[in-house]
């Protein structure tokens, strides 16, 4: 079993930034693939980025050039660096943990890719 705990949203004005963070605790693996998704209310859980131990990294396309995720090995913990953060980036975002071979045969944003998943942690960018 593998607990996650996200930290780190709020509010925030278009234009500003936010650093999420998850914590995870448990049965963490070394070789693992750890992402963050978000929902807005009324649509689907979307992929937002996700990377592996050796520090390779996927994102979709809406956050390329803004958003970067990093992972501390030692500390167990994931990290979402979000800056020019717009209106369409408002919503709940999951911590989410599986196995790197999932990630690394291609399905990095996909959900069904992770077992774990944290309670989530709410963005909200004004305009």
């Amino acid at each position: 079993q593998v607990q996650l705990a996200e930290s780190g949203g709020g509010s925030v004005q278009g234009g500003g930034s936010l650093t999420l963070s998850c914590q995870a605790s448990g049965d963490v693996y070394m070789r693992n693939c750890m992402g963050w998704f978000r929902q807005a209310p009324g649509k689907e859980r979307e992929g937002v980025a996700s990377i592996i131990a050796s520090g390779r990294a996927t994102y979709t396309d809406s956050v390329k050039g803004r958003f970067s995720i990093s992972k501390d090995n030692a500390k167990n913990t994931l990290y979402l660096q979000m800056n020019s953060l717009n209106p369409e980036d408002t919503g709940m975002y999951y911590c989410a943990y599986g196995p790197e071979i999932r990630c690394s045969s291609g399905a990095w944003l996909w959900p069904p890719t992770f077992d774990y998943w944290g309670q989530g942690t709410q963005v909200t960018v004004s305009s």
